[in-house]
């Protein structure tokens, strides 16, 4: 079960147009550098999520790996999107920091 408060600053970030969906769109950006963090559902394939943690690893951006498919989809609108790439730094900082077991400030 992800954090409701997770869920809805990757809803923040879908309306703000700061996010990118789908395995070719997530690597695309990746590899340009406009992704700060990479969420992979839990339910995503074992391929797909090694996929993601290698890129990840290359390119020195934070993996979260949490929630199912059907949450990731629903906080962003969209059906069946397993990896979803956070392109606002200060969205993806605080997403990370609560995930970590921080809070969210103010």
């Amino acid at each position: 079960m992800i954090n409701k408060r997770i869920l809805g600053l990757i809803g923040l970030s879908a309306k703000a147009r700061n996010i990118c969906f789908g395995a070719d769109s997530v690597e695309m950006n990746i590899k340009s550098k406009k992704v700060f963090l990479v969420l992979i559902a839990e339910d995503a394939s074992n391929r797909t999520q090694e996929k993601f943690k290698k890129i990840c690893e290359t390119y020195k951006i934070p993996v979260i790996i949490e929630g199912t498919i059907e949450e990731l989809s629903k906080a962003i609108g969209k059906n069946n999107k397993a990896i979803i790439g956070i392109e606002n730094k200060n969205l993806s900082e605080e997403i990370e920091k609560i995930s970590n077991g921080g809070d969210v400030i103010g």
